[in-house]
Parts: structure tokens; sequence; C-alpha cells
């Protein structure tokens, strides 16, 4: 998980071989209406981009955002 926080960054590249841009696809969620939270200590020390800004600085999170969710939620799945 640590590294998927680059697909929350502009400056993650589509790879050539790849037929699907995850980043793009991450981007129309959103635009969407897609409730998406991006660890924030994970910005600053994790992934290839490491503390370059998420797309949209609203996408950034907090552990006290995640516990929030899994509160009002009606269930939680882990993997």
């Amino acid at each position: 998980m640590n590294d998927a926080v680059d697909l929350a960054r502009n400056s993650t590249k589509k790879p050539e071989n790849y037929d699907v841009d995850l980043v793009e696809m991450l981007k129309e969620l959103y635009a969407g209406g897609a409730m998406l939270k991006v660890c924030g200590s994970c910005q600053t020390r994790c992934g290839l981009h490491v503390g370059e800004p998420y797309f949209e600085a609203e996408v950034k999170g907090s552990m006290d955002i995640l516990s929030e969710w899994v509160r009002e939620c009606d269930q939680v799945m882990t993997f």
C-alpha cells in the first residue's frame, strides 16, 4: 500500500506498455464523487515520488479521518 500513494500524484506517469492509466482512472473516480483519502504520513515518506503533493490537497488523509470512516461505516474490508 505504501507505494500506492503515487497514484494520487500528478508526477506519476503511465508506463508505455500499460493500456490503463491508473492515475487518470483515480482522478475520474474522485471527480465523479468517490470518497478518496490518501495517507498523509505516506506523502512525506513513501512511494517513488516521496514528498511530492497529491493531485488535490483535499485527498490528504489522516488517522482521525480513517477512524471516523470506520466508525460510520456498516462494514470494514481489510486486505
